[in-house]
């Protein structure tokens, strides 16, 4: 029989109708006493990592995360050795290659892995990277012709392909081999693909679903090398010199950060801040970004500068910038997405806006619907699945934001959240003949509706999802690590907590309680109505605080209004560098009221 998890602070409802709950029980709390005893770490460092799974026999070695201790032999991905044997073949022979990404990070990442290993033999690929509006996710016909008519003998797909049948049928039917290297979800029949490696598809048990593309497309060089190497090649590229675009990609497609993505994003990052890549380093330097790069940096202001160019501009930028070595065109092209990311988050803006007074309506004062399903003329193909995020971190359900076409056809992209598998629903309303297409994975979904295909989309949503939504809200108790006070909150700390890191999706930021302190000198900051505070301890301390986008939320109107009274904080902390010095700063995520 599970434990119950005791109310942290004795929190049963918070502003944002949240318990607060300690994220270990009682069997957690004594592991991490273990921990620390036996590896010597702090003791809030024993409990974030006693909190996220780790045995007290392999604390050491989490710690200290290595690509050749986590990474399995690629060939036990299924059809890996096919694939590297055909690829292996074709940079021996020179072929004319071609790839055919995603419009994303992940696609563009993992394209530009391969454009940089295929550089190192004197190879230049044909790169096609789709336009999100008028082609769509995914390899088409007409695409395919080109780069075959182009003189390609060998089409390799990045990030897609894996429920293209029709596209790919056509290549071969034309003579030329395609290799399909994605993650992505996929169904029981797989497109003709002279061979396909996806950790996801129904007869793989590696056990590597968990990787982005940029992940599977790094294992598949490995085993390119290793094909090579059997050949009698010598002066192979390493490899590890391109772990900063796997970091990039692994961050930036949300994916768990556990096992072998940690590794990647850990070394990875450690290659970025040597700044060898021209373009990452330009993208860094039009972010703006202050101190060493951190998961951050990659996945809140690189990131969606690359993605701009697929939202709303040219969707290759970003597989040329992360693809090329010359400084000055990496500026120049940086550039272009610094402003191609202006006008995004400008018309994202306006259309967030239009979505949640549509969601709130819809919701009224019950619970509204498990999945929120909206649809609108006015928005931008290219941002729907920001908006659909926002929608989600705003209503607490997954949340699906639709753009409609003249001719009343709509795409639209899905955000979910943990325990509720989006993809898995969209791919069996494709099966059902109920939408045309659609694919992803647990935490994000695409789809293209016909005229007449919302209302019933909307309903089997509902259905499909609605039960496994309830147990996902009814669990959505916030996990508080530790509590800590604005003294307690040192560099020193967390320096010793990035060690647990990197945190994100499947590794949780830690999450700490501020008991009875104060918000004071608040603000709105930035266009997006952020919140800064500072806040203060009963011993005078303070701590540089602030609630991203919660202007007119709850958590803002307390914050602007009860700035005198105690009141408990809970959120997480990051390392703040400003003109070469660093000091902590406190991100919000919650207010109580403390129990009279």
């Amino acid at each position: 029989m599970l434990e119950p998890r005791r109310n942290f602070l004795d929190v049963s409802q918070s502003v944002l109708g949240r318990a607060w709950v300690d994220r270990l029980d009682i069997a957690g709390s004594r592991l991490a006493t273990a921990i620390a005893q036996r590896t010597g770490i702090s003791d809030i460092v024993a409990r974030i990592l006693a909190g996220r799974g780790v045995e007290l026999d392999s604390a050491e070695a989490y710690l200290e995360p290595t690509i050749r201790n986590l990474m399995p032999d690629p060939s036990t991905l299924t059809a890996m050795d096919d694939l590297a044997s055909r690829l292996a073949q074709a940079v021996a022979d020179n072929e004319s290659i071609a790839l055919f990404g995603d419009y994303d990070v992940d696609g563009a990442s993992s394209c530009a892995l391969m454009v940089r290993y295929l550089a190192h033999f004197g190879l230049t690929p044909q790169v096609h990277i789709p336009d999100r509006i008028f082609e769509g996710y995914g390899p088409n016909i007409a695409a395919m012709d080109k780069l075959i008519d182009a003189g390609a003998t060998l089409i390799i797909t990045l990030d897609c392909g894996t429920t293209s049948d029709g596209p790919i049928a056509h290549a071969r039917n034309r003579g030329v081999d395609v290799l399909v290297i994605d993650h992505h979800l996929s169904d029981h029949d797989l497109p003709p693909a002279t061979a396909l490696v996806n950790p996801n598809r129904p007869d793989d048990i590696s056990g590597l679903g968990y990787l982005c593309a940029a992940g599977v497309t790094f294992m598949v060089l490995v085993a390119v090398n290793r094909a090579l190497r059997q050949r009698g090649d010598t002066g192979l590229p390493d490899l590890l010199r391109f772990l900063d675009i796997v970091a990039l990609g692994t961050v930036c497609d949300v994916v768990p950060l556990v096992g072998l993505n940690r590794a990647f994003v850990i070394r990875g990052l450690e290659v970025a801040r040597r700044g060898d890549n021209r373009g990452m380093s330009a993208l860094a330097l039009a972010s703006r970004v202050s101190g060493p790069l951190n998961p951050y940096h990659l996945g809140f202001l690189i990131g969606p500068r690359i993605n701009a160019g697929g939202r709303i501009g040219n969707a290759a930028l970003g597989t040329q910038l992360l693809s090329l070595d010359d400084e000055h065109q990496a500026l120049v092209i940086a550039a272009k997405l610094d402003e191609l990311n202006t006008e995004r988050q400008r018309i994202e803006v306006e259309a967030v806006e239009e979505a949640t007074a549509v969601a709130a309506a819809e919701i009224g004062s019950g619970e509204g619907p498990p999945v929120l399903v909206l649809a609108s003329a006015n928005w931008h193909p290219g941002v729907v699945g920001l908006i659909a995020a926002r929608l989600k971190e705003r209503f607490d359900r997954p949340a699906f934001a639709i753009a409609l076409h003249p001719d009343g056809t709509g795409t639209g992209s899905g955000r979910s959240m943990p325990g509720v598998d989006l993809g898995r629903a969209v791919i069996e309303a494709v099966e059902t003949g109920l939408i045309p297409k659609g694919g992803g994975h647990a935490m994000a979904a695409g789809v293209t509706l016909r005229p007449g295909d919302l209302g019933p989309f909307r309903s089997f949503i509902a259905d499909q999802l609605g039960k496994s939504v309830a147990t996902a809200r009814a669990a959505s108790a916030l996990k508080v690590d530790a509590a800590l006070t604005a003294r307690g909150a040192t560099i020193d700390l967390l320096h010793k907590i990035e060690k647990a890191g990197p945190f994100g999706s499947g590794n949780p930021n830690p999450v700490f309680a501020f008991p009875a302190h104060r918000a004071r000198f608040p603000q709105i900051v930035g266009k997006g109505g952020h919140v800064s505070f500072t806040l203060t301890s009963e011993d005078g301390a303070r701590l540089k605080a602030i609630a991203f986008r919660a202007a007119n939320t709850p958590l803002g109107d307390i914050l602007m209004r009860d700035n005198e009274q105690p009141l408990h904080f809970a959120g997480t902390l990051n390392i703040d560098h400003y003109q070469g010095r660093e000091q902590p700063q406190f991100r919000l995520s919650d207010i109580a009221r403390p129990a009279r």
